[in-house]
């Protein structure tokens, strides 16, 4: 007799790759998103300039780094040469007075990397080398997922930064630009998490630290054509259809979502606010599972502000910045300098430049964040100050995962204690360190290997690169021995 199908409840990258690798093993599968279109905070959407030129919206600017292997291999199925990538080879960093970093031609190999970057960076002496604690720094250098979370998940962020005793100067620009690109404020971020992400990017990344952009927007690129490849290998997609809440049924359950239906398995691929809802509206579905739901959280808001200028902005700007000392802003996308859309906007009317800021702090309205923004922007690039705007586009959101001190312990893993139903998403917890759109993508492809295996079939291969540090591993001298 012919099994329910398996269901997935959310269509973000990690309900998408959920659904790649049990399709592509033919099984039946049904996917529900809430939201019209399909790739959760990598989607886009339609929208219109007032001349009625049509573009893509976006809720900001996605990187693929090098490492993310499990992204690329998603992103294979619709594009095997990847040509839809265009490399990135140095993206600076900039601070206030001119202050600018790079990672042009650094050594992919640790520790050269490092000894390369401090050797060339204008905001470290050898004075203040002196200064700094040894012992705090090696532990980017021992990166183990049972040690580091163990020993530094109960601190902050801001407590091991401090330990490290790096002048602010330098602090700032290596540091502090880094740290925030996780969404979650210094303040309340585990340093455990902290740890993983400089192993994960830097420390233990054999690709390096350069990444490469869509040379067009995200929805048209990527989800659009993998939704119509999924639907090719028989996956019913249903757009703009909210789960109401699930029953169990036997060895299985029950989906409502406007109509029932049964599943012979369910994967909950939602961002936090959408599963700790879910879980409330489900009751006795969940049971065992609602103290790790429970325990999840978001971070503090960010914001995207979107500008379509008058005229073209002035040639040196960099495609992608990371910036520090300048009040909220974060990081400036000049998007002409890839995206093939917006190149075509300002060919006919002018730069398309986004601003970005994470961690924001509560008591901001949005005026105020908009105009902090643009300060922001004025004192990298005081050139654009006299420059028009014609249009914008401005979005706040808080949906993000918050990875707080003492919040791994209790952090759901993508297997549950409930029979055939796993989780998936950029907030679990994986056996190594993994972050945002390829944790995503990474916790989807388990979640389908764990129904797979349950079924005996054959599994999507897990690409990772190290999963411990050069000093947990002997590499370095011998001197790996640390406890």
């Amino acid at each position: 007799m012919e099994r329910d199908p398996i269901v997935i409840v959310g269509g973000g990258l990690a309900g998408l790759a959920a659904a790649t690798v049990l399709a592509e093993r033919r099984q039946s599968v049904v996917l529900f998103e809430r939201e019209r279109y399909l790739g959760g905070r990598v989607g886009s959407w339609s929208d219109r300039l007032a001349d009625g030129t049509p573009f893509q919206m976006e809720r900001g600017f996605h990187a693929f780094f090098r490492n993310y292997k499990n992204l690329r291999a998603l992103l294979r199925r619709v594009d095997p040469e990847l040509s839809m990538l265009l490399p990135l080879d140095d993206y600076p960093l900039l601070g206030p007075g001119g202050a600018r970093e790079s990672f042009r031609d650094l050594p992919r190999i640790t520790p050269l990397n490092v000894v390369e970057l401090v050797r060339r960076t204008p905001s470290l002496s050898l004075r203040d080398l002196g200064r700094v604690h040894v012992p705090s720094a090696l532990e980017m250098l021992r990166f183990d997922p049972e040690r580091t979370y163990a020993r530094w998940d109960e601190r902050t962020a801001r407590s091991y930064l401090d330990s490290l005793r790096f002048p602010p100067e330098a602090r700032r620009m290596l540091f502090e630009v880094f740290a925030h690109s996780f969404f979650n404020p210094e303040d309340s971020y585990s340093a455990g998490e902290l740890l993983a992400m400089f192993h994960f990017y830097f420390l233990g990344n054999p690709d390096g630290l350069p990444f490469d952009v869509m040379k067009r927007p995200f929805g048209p690129a990527f989800i659009d054509p993998l939704a119509a490849y999924l639907e090719a290998h028989g996956v019913r997609i249903e757009r703009g259809v909210a789960v109401e809440r699930v029953e169990r049924d036997g060895d299985g359950f029950v989906v409502h979502a406007g109509e029932a239906v049964r599943a012979s398995a369910l994967v909950l691929a939602l961002d936090v606010p959408g599963l700790k809802g879910l879980a409330a509206r489900s009751g006795a579905a969940f049971e065992g599972l609602l103290p790790g739901i429970e325990s999840l959280e978001v971070t503090a808001r960010f914001a995207v502000l979107r500008l379509f200028y008058e005229g073209r902005g002035p040639v040196h700007l960099a495609p992608f910045a990371g910036t520090a000392g300048v009040g909220l802003l974060d990081n400036i996308s000049v998007y002409e300098r890839f995206e093939d859309e917006s190149e075509a906007i300002a060919r006919n009317q002018g730069s398309v430049i986004e601003l970005h800021a994470y961690g924001i702090p509560d008591g901001l309205d949005e005026a105020a964040i908009r105009a902090d923004l643009m300060a922001g922007l004025h004192a990298i690039h005081p050139e654009l100050a006299g420059m028009t705007v014609r249009e914008e586009r401005y979005l706040v959101r808080r949906d993000c995962p918050a990875f707080a001190p003492g919040s791994h312990r209790l952090r759901p893993t993508v297997a549950t204690k409930v029979p055939g139903l796993v989780l998936a998403g950029d907030f679990v917890k994986l056996p190594f360190a993994s972050a945002l759109m390829e944790r995503a993508t990474t916790s989807g492809m388990m979640a389908g290997n764990l129904l797979l295996a349950a079924r005996g079939l054959g599994q999507e291969p897990i690409r990772t690169g190290p999963r411990k540090g050069i000093l947990r591993r002997g590499m370095l001298l011998g001197l790996g021995a640390s406890p």
